[in-house]
């Protein structure tokens, strides 16, 4: 089969292109694959962080593709469209974020629709900030696509919402495992310049309201100082704020900050250290995090929000909190240290995940739901 995948990938960085770049591998196993590209995802003054591409620091995983897709210039969606075209797939798949990708791309699958099918991965339906043109844009990327998979239940629900009648499937999303094996605990904390013996809190990954880094700040606050805060991740706006709260912690609370974003080989250095990581999100559908705590073999405490419930609450990886508050968060971290069996548990499950999540697996379902179609 010819699979087509238009998306983003190489040089751009962050965890939409490291799912692509996963997803691209397992597929090329048995299928001719190749890769549709944005020339340009966002302009510049629409993006929050420091940059969208890769460093040369950076190691993330070049996948050979076609840069097409300027989705700030209309007359390159032809160009784009004409490419797929003449390279006659079978199937395209696109991944779904935000709604500013709803113009662009919902233009294109419009009309692949007539040569092929076109299934598209929604890893949101509703942003995690919501604007007034959310919903209108959406609704026009969706009547291009023959099929919706989704990666939690929530996100489901929020796709009936928008489209009553959307033919569409739930795959949990995979876990990340291109990160290397976890390290001795020890070294990583030596490496990271954390004070030994400490119950480890992880927060990891950008910096967005919405993912409640100020919520865990709070909770942290009221711990004993047998606990240790380790935060690791680019800031999407202003760290000021938080910057504020971490200063105003008691003298002996300890906190390690590294606010940018973390290259593949560094992941490992975080989560090897961690005993616990703490998402204290107000608004979700799935985590990226969460297939990277699993990688890793650290248990959650997670809010109850999205799908993160049901990806880790309903599976015993972690504690689901029931609301995002400081008072809340803090008694599941207490309550998750203080039962050694709760850990062992935990652990345990994350183990049968593992076998469960494989790309292998998201890639066979994937072409399943396709097959139907």
């Amino acid at each position: 089969m010819k699979i087509a995948l238009l998306s983003c990938f190489y040089p751009y960085r962050g965890g939409i292109s490291q799912f692509n770049a996963c997803l691209y591998g397992e597929l090329s196993k048995h299928h001719v694959v190749k890769a549709f590209n944005f020339s340009r995802q966002y302009p510049e003054f629409l993006f929050p962080g420091k940059t969208q591409y890769v460093t040369e620091d950076d190691e993330a995983v070049p996948v050979e593709s076609e840069s097409l897709l300027d989705t700030a210039n209309p007359f390159s969606y032809a160009r784009t469209l004409k490419a797929i075209r003449a390279w006659e797939p079978d199937l395209l798949i696109v991944r779904y974020w935000m709604s500013w990708f709803g113009p662009s791309l919902g233009w294109i699958t419009r009309r692949m629709k007539k040569q092929c099918k076109v299934i598209s991965i929604l890893d949101n339906v509703i942003p995690h900030e919501p604007r007034f043109f959310d919903t209108p844009l959406t609704k026009y990327f969706l009547k291009g696509s023959d099929g919706c998979i989704t990666l939690c239940e929530a996100v489901s629900k929020d796709l009936l919402r928008l489209k009553p009648d959307a033919v569409h499937t739930v795959i949990q999303h995979p876990l990340y495992s291109h990160f290397g094996a976890k390290e001795d605990r020890a070294a990583a904390e030596r490496k990271l310049g954390l004070a030994p013996g400490k119950k480890n809190i992880l927060f990891f990954g950008l910096i967005r309201k919405y993912k409640g880094l100020d919520i865990l700040i709070e909770a942290f606050r009221g711990l004993s100082a047998d606990y240790q805060l380790i935060i690791a991740g680019e800031p999407y706006g202003s760290f000021s704020s938080y910057q504020e709260q971490l200063d105003s912690l008691p003298a002996d609370h300890k906190v390690l900050t590294n606010l940018k974003y973390i290259r593949d080989s560094e992941v490992k250095d975080y989560f090897s250290s961690a005993d616990l990581a703490v998402l204290p999100y107000r608004s979700a559908t799935q985590s990226g995090i969460s297939s990277v705590s699993y990688h890793f073999e650290v248990p959650m405490v997670v809010t109850n929000v999205g799908g993160l419930k049901e990806t880790i609450g309903d599976r015993g990886t972690g504690l689901v909190v029931e609301e995002a508050s400081p008072e809340a968060v803090r008694a599941a971290i207490e309550q998750y240290f203080s039962d050694p069996q709760l850990e062992k548990d935990c652990i345990s499950n994350i183990r049968k995940e593992k076998e469960r999540l494989s790309w292998s697996a998201f890639a066979r379902k994937l072409l399943e739901f396709a097959d139907k179609l």
